[in-house]
């Protein structure tokens, strides 16, 4: 049993495989003045995430475990005023452009041009499975150790500039998205309850939504793509 400290939340991990503690080793804290969320995966639930998955006989029961445990926080997450968004996220000047596509568009490979041209000014966030938390009508992006296979996290957090969709193109255009066009394309990258909170979650990602502009950028993997994308944003 161990605690991270993320999204501002004391959360509690009673884990069985060291997988989930090492993880997590950059959110650990001492802080034990209160817990905002305690979490305890039984043994049904990681046998049944094994059996579910892609590649059943190639994930073994201490990644399942994390990634049961990933999943149990995000359904306690909006209580909190927070959600899980499947994004990568990378923070300039202090503001965080978060961007969404199909796993195999190349999110992260757009962040590595961000970082090749802007160099120590870029700063990514999070790879892969970044909280978004309303604090006091501000949306804040945060590090999560749940990041993608390349491991791209910082713990750390900063407000939410831009939402941007991405799509392959030969050239690299970048164009405002309405807020009512948003929704569809965001379907597939979040998690939805199907519980009593579902009503609250769904006007958590209103406010977002109708708070943060958001752009469909059409781009190849030239370095051009990166600065494209800041420039039609920032």
């Amino acid at each position: 049993m161990f605690r991270i400290k993320m999204a501002d939340l004391i959360i509690e991990i009673d884990n069985k495989y060291d997988f989930t503690y090492n993880l997590c080793r950059d959110y650990i804290t001492n802080e034990c003045d209160h817990t905002d969320m305690r979490i305890c995966i039984n043994d049904e639930a990681i046998a049944k995430e094994r059996s579910e998955g892609l590649k059943p006989d190639f994930y073994n029961e201490d990644y399942c475990e994390s990634i049961c445990i990933y999943r149990a926080i995000s359904r306690e997450l909006t209580q909190f005023d927070a959600l899980l968004m499947h994004a990568a996220c990378i923070e300039m000047k202090g503001r965080v452009y978060a961007f969404l596509a199909k796993s195999g568009v190349g999110k992260s490979t757009h962040l590595g041009l961000w970082l090749r041209h802007y160099g120590k000014d870029a700063h990514i966030i999070n790879g892969d499975k970044p909280i978004i938390r309303r604090i006091n009508d501000t949306y804040m992006v945060y590090g999560t150790p749940w990041c993608g296979k390349e491991g791209l996290n910082i713990n750390t957090h900063a407000p939410l500039k831009a939402l941007c969709f991405l799509e392959r193109n030969d050239t690299n255009i970048i164009s405002p998205l309405a807020a009512d066009k948003v929704i569809p394309r965001l379907a597939n990258q979040i998690l939805i309850p199907n519980d009593s909170s579902a009503a609250k979650y769904l006007d958590l990602l209103d406010g977002m939504i109708t708070s943060t502009p958001a752009y469909v950028l059409k781009c190849n993997m030239d370095e051009e793509a990166a600065v494209i994308a800041y420039e039609g944003m920032r």
